[in-house]
């Protein structure tokens, strides 16, 4: 079992990694929004640029940041049968969640979006606004990362139930690298 808990605790480091950096997005997007708010209704100029790199800077945020989001186990659940549940029972439910539902909406999303993105790509598809970002490109890449990260993460938090099941305890699910009181990972 060491192997493939040393798998998933690498993919739960992966989206740590993915999942602090992205967040700083969120500092730019207050700060953007503030500057935007007082350039629009102070000076009485806009700039769609920013208004476009707010957009980016969201989408890219929430998606990049789905995958630490089941690492730290801050996804939504139905906690009827979970919350009073058994480790071997969470660990089951968590399987059949990732086999039944994660894994093949994962797919789904990878890839549909792949012929979507590529398409951008091959055109360097930029802002349809003369003044926007012109690298949408880049924005529509991060739904194939989305489904990367979310699936991979899917991958460690199976095995970690798979590991919970044969019996061994540092092997529970939602042992992710959720955040400590101090900032730091919680691993």
């Amino acid at each position: 079992m060491a192997p493939i808990l040393r798998l998933a605790s690498a993919i739960d480091r992966l989206n740590d990694v993915v999942g602090r950096t992205v967040s700083w997005l969120a500092v730019f997007l207050v700060l953007c929004q503030f500057a935007l708010v007082i350039l629009r209704y102070v000076f009485g100029v806009g700039s769609i640029f920013m208004q476009e790199s707010i957009l980016y800077a969201h989408g890219a945020m929430l998606m990049l940041a789905a995958g630490y989001a089941l690492a730290a186990d801050g996804h939504v659940r139905v906690d009827i049968f979970y919350r009073e549940g058994t480790a071997r029972r969470k660990a089951l439910i968590n399987l059949i969640g990732v086999i039944v539902l994660l894994l093949p909406f994962a797919a789904v999303v990878g890839i549909t979006a792949w012929p979507y993105v590529l398409e951008s790509w091959l055109t360097l598809e930029g802002s349809r606004e003369t003044s926007g970002i012109p690298a949408l490109f880049l924005l529509k890449s991060v739904i194939v990362l989305f489904a990367l990260l979310l699936a991979l993460q899917g991958v460690a938090l199976g095995l970690r139930s798979l590991a919970c099941l044969s019996g061994h305890d540092d092997g529970l699910p939602g042992d992710g690298p959720a955040p400590a009181a101090d900032g730091r990972s919680g691993r």
